[in-house]
């Protein structure tokens, strides 16, 4: 269920930046649209999903499953009411700091383009501010195992921005229709936090007031600050990376963000589904030390394999033809096949590190569920450490040394953040081992993955040489199309679980 609600709200952000490409390609409007939602969206990336799914889904699913129902309500209207209040004084702050805040992260946006940025700025905080309380909402939601709901939601805040775009288009353009997009941005994060809060009000129940530093409120509050800590630092890291893309050639940042886009599906499809799945599950896990530590091992395993299943081939995938799903979602309008080509590069970069990046989410779960927040932060921070410098050298020195246009240092930031993740992944899974004992991928099952993925991948490419369609959504369909039938015939004859049980749910449908 979390996967096809991630899934229908992908598809329709995916629909979104077709439109979005369609009518600002990657000009100057775009760069700024993309660096200022950035800059809030620190906003909810810090005190959101991932934060409090961390922090507050263990506690709560904690109280519910040893049957402490009326401690978990009491604690949950709590947090929410801590929550309002930080965002709140947090959003108006940086509302006024939006100035020095361009001047912070986009250092090579001036005149026109640095005014337009802060106008969206502006413009993005109090959404992002709406965007945090629906984190709350999921966080109740997953925690009582209604997932599809929480996960579906931005389903209306896509809808919203397509809906701004596609109504003003056609009587503005440039930095104007930036404008209506961000105020259709607003709107829809409203409609997305009022679609889920019937349903959270009506499973958490009626409580009496209580104490806001309660026993169980501390300990949230004990997970949150590592994990807070931890996204601050990933934020920074994001902001850097827009710091050194605004420094390339116009349309460095549009084109990141477009392959960040496709990037983060399967990473949100596999990767998060199945990790919020887990993570109620492992914090519901009850009996002595070990028992608990074979149940965590056990559920990791399974997540790991199902995880991995599908991620292998996404990663050989926007290797060998990220120009044609790049071309199959943007291609239109201003978006041209030459920067089709070139968000290919930028995706290929983060491609190298796709899997060890996905499975990293679940054994940060893990961590989670054993209420260990400040470990997974250690290792962010050596990530990030690790991803900045890494970034610098490839994406601002390294080009020119090798003759490069200094456009490809895009490329370099993709690539230096997948190296960076790789090495965060084998750290977590070290340290997590010591824990509760091994619970990583057979080395067979992996080349099994990878082997199918490569057959998959050349009978793509055989057909792509023998195909003569000229519109590149049909072209997609048929090479993309053969690609999952060859890598799931491959690993069902291979006796893959996994994929006979996705056959078996295809065939079902």
């Amino acid at each position: 269920m979390v996967a096809a609600g991630i899934l229908l709200s992908r598809i329709l952000g995916l629909v979104r930046n077709r439109v979005f490409a369609h009518y600002f390609g990657t000009s100057d409007a775009a760069d700024a649209f993309n660096a200022a939602f950035r800059i809030p969206n620190v906003l909810q990336n810090l005190f959101g999903e991932g934060v409090l799914s961390a922090s507050f889904i263990p506690v709560y699913a904690g109280l519910q499953a040893r049957g402490e129902t009326r401690q978990a309500r009491e604690t949950a209207g709590a947090v929410a009411a801590l929550l309002g209040l930080a965002v709140s004084v947090l959003v108006l702050i940086g509302v006024l700091a939006t100035p020095w805040l361009i001047d912070l992260i986009a250092p090579g946006f001036d005149g026109a383009k640095r005014e337009a940025t802060i106008r969206l700025v502006r413009i993005f905080f109090p959404g992002a501010g709406l965007l945090v309380l629906s984190a709350w909402c999921l966080g109740i939601l997953n925690s009582h195992r209604r997932f599809f709901l929480s996960y579906v939601a931005p389903v209306v805040w896509n809808l919203a921005i397509i809906g701004a775009i596609m109504g003003f288009g056609g009587r503005y353009t440039g930095y104007p229709l930036a404008e209506v997009a961000a105020w259709g941005s607003v709107a829809g994060s409203l409609l997305q936090f009022l679609v889920q809060l019937p349903t959270v009000l009506r499973l958490r129940g009626a409580s009496s007031p209580t104490a806001l530093l309660s026993e169980p409120v501390r300990r949230v509050l004990a997970n949150f600050w590592p994990v807070f800590i931890g996204r601050g630092v990933v934020q920074i890291s994001a902001y850097v990376d827009t710091l050194l893309a605004s420094l390339l050639p116009t349309g460095a940042v549009a084109a990141v963000s477009y392959a960040q886009v496709l990037y983060t599906l399967p990473v949100s499809l596999f990767g998060m589904s199945v990790s919020a799945a887990e993570l109620p599950e492992m914090s519901s896990a009850v009996g002595d030390t070990e028992a608990r530590a074979a149940a965590l091992r056990d559920r990791l395993r399974s997540g790991l394999r199902r995880i991995a299943f599908f991620v292998v081939p996404s990663a050989v995938v926007f290797l060998a033809l990220g120009d044609v799903v790049t071309a199959a979602l943007y291609q239109t309008g201003e978006f041209t096949r030459s920067m089709s080509v070139y968000v290919w590069a930028i995706l290929a970069g983060s491609a190298v590190g796709l899997v060890p990046s996905t499975l990293g989410r679940l054994y940060a779960s893990t961590y989670y569920a054993l209420h260990d927040t400040r470990t997974p932060l250690r290792f962010a921070v050596l990530r990030v450490t690790v991803g900045l410098l890494l970034g610098y050298l490839l994406a601002v020195v390294l080009p020119p040394r090798l003759g490069l246009e200094r456009q490809w240092g895009a490329a370099g930031l993709t690539l230096a953040s997948a190296l960076a993740g790789t090495l965060e992944y084998l750290l977590l899974k070290r340290t997590l081992r010591r824990r509760i004992g091994a619970a990583a991928l057979a080395p067979g099952y992996v080349a099994i993955l990878w082997g199918a993925a490569a057959l998959a991948a050349g009978a793509a490419w055989l057909l792509r040489g023998a195909l003569a369609v000229q519109h590149p959504v049909i072209g997609a369909i048929f090479i993309l199309g053969t690609f999952g039938a060859v890598y799931l015939g491959v690993t069902i004859a291979a006796g893959v679980p996994e994929a006979r049980g996705a056959a078996a749910r295809l065939l079902r449908r």
